[in-house]
């Protein structure tokens, strides 16, 4: 397997595999282009996150500027997503979120893990796992959501939260750690 194939299938593997280096290099200029934008042209971003993005399902996603990712390739967003400024994804696993979903300011995506061993940590060796978000879910303004966190539908976390487990549907998240403040009925 090649680093990248581990990195995809979440084993561990080398963080300084040149040909990671050199994808995180042309996604990093993919995304210098696209900050430099002038914000109302909507058709060159669309164009750019269409090339950039694993999966965009229609042309009402936006993401606002500046948005910084790794691979960009791992990200798949649904309909009518919206991302506020600073929109952070570290995407060596993939990051799947629904349709409908809202975004705050400065929110950051973590899907990359390194050792708590200095020693294994400074080898550069790492794995990665993925974060899935549901459906009709608003990410309150600089929330953390860290690696293999899965949030369900219908679901607001409120801002400055750090999402370290799972989150049922259908609820108000909040905090440090994150975790369940109310349980919602929805109707219908």
């Amino acid at each position: 397997m090649t680093e990248k194939e581990k990195m995809i299938a979440g084993e561990c593997y080398s963080a300084i595999d040149p040909q990671l280096l050199e994808e995180l290099m042309v996604t990093q200029e993919i995304l210098v282009e696209y900050n430099a934008l002038p914000p109302a042209d909507t058709q060159r971003k669309r164009e750019i996150l269409k090339s950039l993005l694993g999966h965009m399902a229609d042309n009402e996603v936006i993401i606002n500027q500046p948005f910084r990712c790794d691979y960009g390739k791992q990200i798949s967003v649904g309909k009518r997503f919206f991302a506020n400024f600073n929109f952070t994804v570290l995407d060596e696993a993939p990051v799947t979120i629904g349709d409908d979903c809202f975004i705050g300011p400065n929110v950051s995506i973590y899907t990359a893990c390194h050792s708590t061993d200095p020693v294994r940590r400074n080898s550069r060796v790492e794995w990665a796992k993925p974060v899935n978000i549901g459906n009709n879910v608003w990410i309150g303004g600089s929330v953390t959501i860290l690696p293999g966190v899965s949030i369900g539908d219908n679901v607001t976390i409120g801002a400055g939260s750090v999402v370290v487990k799972d989150i049922p549907s259908n609820c108000i998240a909040a905090g440090n750690p994150c975790k369940v403040v109310r349980k919602l009925m929805i109707e219908g």
